[in-house]
């Protein structure tokens, strides 16, 4: 059957009622568009926060994890430069959870999870020398800030591996951890200044990663106080807001520990 050739009237031989209609019509459509992003933003803006962000801002950062989890791998390795191309002076960002004296008597704390019955249920008390008498390692590499800067630093200290294993650290069964074997591991560690006012969340991986120190030289020379003294982390893998200034304490748990600027509304992974 053929279309109809029926030619249609020009606009201003159009009934007025019919116009009117198609006014109606038009209004009806672009009330329709505009009501749709409205209703999202209405919906967004009354759902739960959900660490420091609406929950599916949250749920978006937390997609966004998952496929750098596919991508991860101990054997990526971040660049290294020649120590001769490392700042001289280290840029210091942040004061949060340092701002008090370094305390002549720090230890760092380490909250084992073990059966009572084990010499591992008290917390373990180490000190500056107890991480220097671990291998040292040495790195340069382009430390990034999530505000945008970067900067070739030059640090030392023990692996973070290194300290795990050799303590029996990180597992449910108070073995050394073996990254082949992820049911016995602990999902994250968790850390923190000593008082309590800076703390961070890695997932296991990148702790096990070779390159993430506990360090405590920079450009050959013990660290500072801005910088962290008399430990901190170092973690390439991740953006500057995760190396943890001044450790104080460490723990671990299958549940994500509460980390700072993911509480205000920042990614928890930030991973590079």
């Amino acid at each position: 059957m053929s279309q109809s050739t029926e030619p249609k009237l020009p606009e201003s031989d159009v009934p007025e009622s019919a116009l009117r209609r198609r006014i109606l019509k038009s209004f009806g459509w672009f009330a329709l568009a505009a009501a749709v992003p409205v209703g999202i933003y209405e919906w967004i803006t009354h759902s739960p926060k959900l660490l420091g962000v609406r929950k599916p801002f949250r749920r978006v950062l937390d997609a966004n994890e998952q496929v750098a989890r596919t991508y991860f791998s101990n054997t990526h390795l971040v660049r290294t430069y020649p120590v001769n191309q490392a700042a001289t002076k280290a840029r210091v960002n942040g004061y949060d959870g340092i701002k008090t004296p370094v305390s002549e008597d720090w230890t760092l704390q380490i909250d084992r999870k073990a059966a009572p019955s084990t010499d591992q249920s008290q917390p373990l008390h180490l000190t500056i020398d107890d991480i220097k008498a671990l291998p040292k390692h040495e790195m340069a590499y382009e430390f990034k800030c999530i505000e945008g800067w970067s900067q070739i630093q030059h640090w030392g200290g023990a692996r973070l591996s290194d300290f795990l294993v050799a303590h029996k650290l990180g597992t449910k069964s108070g073995h050394a951890p073996n990254p082949d074997n992820t049911d016995d591991l602990y999902k994250y560690i968790g850390m923190e200044t000593p008082d309590k006012g800076y703390y961070v969340g890695i997932d296991m991986e990148s702790a096990l990663h070779p390159q993430t120190l506990l360090a405590y030289e920079l450009n050959g020379e013990p660290i500072n106080a801005p910088h962290g003294a008399p430990l901190r982390l170092i973690i390439p893998v991740k953006y500057g807001v995760k190396n943890l200034k001044r450790i104080g304490r460490i723990f671990f748990s299958d549940e994500r520990p509460r980390d700072f600027w993911a509480e205000r509304g920042y990614d928890y992974y930030v991973g590079l």
